[in-house]
């Protein structure tokens, strides 16, 4: 017997969701204000998202966060899947405590810790900071979202397919490639998404590892909004923000659409 839902948590719910969702959805309205005022509506306008394309300090600022967004969160879901199968495949081999303890440490573990770590790590090894000090701390932080992602995945995979092929002579390494790895790829796509994002967001680890010349995006509108949000501020912080919806929407579909057919191939 279903129960109606009352007052109280509906009430609950719009407005815990409208603390959420409110301000994103404000900012993206006011991306359109003709004003340079940003609390000021004058009217619908595009002229902001056209002076993105002539200010080349935003637009080096997102150049470089897209491609360490894209080599981070690449080599993070390598790293990460190799560490949820040593996990999930190696039983309880010797310093097992150590290494989930060391893969999940930067779960719990705050931003700023991690960043100082990273920054005095830097300098005691005399590695000049810059483009790839960012990658490096990026990897860090976001392999354990992948390996957990992997990892739950890893937990319910049927072993028997890959039995199969290993008593029909098939080497390991095919095994993984033509077997594992396809019937794991929705939740790689996934890990990969969720580092891509945290990488994209990320301001506070990139601000302790950053150098001349490789200045985020998100560090970049922090230093201007200390300045005073202007218009260019709220049009580059939607296209982010729908950056992000469309991933993960791209990615929840292709998740749903291999689940479906794997779940269509096992009826037939």
């Amino acid at each position: 017997m279903q129960q109606r839902a009352s007052w109280f948590n509906v009430v609950s719910v719009a407005l815990g969701l409208a603390f959420l969702y409110l301000p994103i959805l404000l900012l993206i309205i006011y991306s359109f204000n003709e004003s340079r005022l940003v609390t000021v509506w004058a009217g619908f306008s595009t002229r902001w998202y056209g002076e993105l394309l002539t200010n080349q300090g935003l637009l080096d600022a997102a150049w470089v966060t897209l491609r360490v967004a894209l080599v981070s969160a690449t080599i993070a879901t390598v790293l990460g899947t190799m560490a949820a199968i040593a996990l999930v495949r190696f039983g309880r081999f010797t310093g097992r405590m150590l290494f989930s303890g060391m893969i999940y440490a930067p779960l719990v573990m705050p931003d700023v810790i991690i960043g100082l770590s990273l920054l005095l790590l830097f300098v005691a090894i005399d590695f000049a900071r810059g483009f790839w000090t960012i990658v490096l701390a990026h990897i860090t932080f976001s392999m354990c979202f992948v390996a957990i992602v992997v990892q739950s995945r890893l937990v319910t995979f049927d072993r028997s397919l890959e039995e199969a092929a290993l008593d029909l002579g098939c080497p390991p390494v095919r095994v993984f490639f033509r077997i594992t790895l396809p019937l794991i790829a929705p939740a790689v796509i996934a890990g990969w998404m969720l580092a891509f994002t945290l990488s994209l967001d990320d301001l506070v680890v990139a601000s302790f590892t950053s150098g001349p010349g490789a200045t985020t995006l998100p560090m970049r509108i922090y230093s201007q909004v200390r300045l005073g949000v202007t218009p260019e501020i709220n049009a580059v912080s939607t296209i982010m923000i729908a950056l992000v919806a469309v991933g993960v929407l791209t990615a929840s579909l292709v998740t749903k659409r291999r689940a479906a057919n794997r779940q269509r191939l096992e009826a037939t």
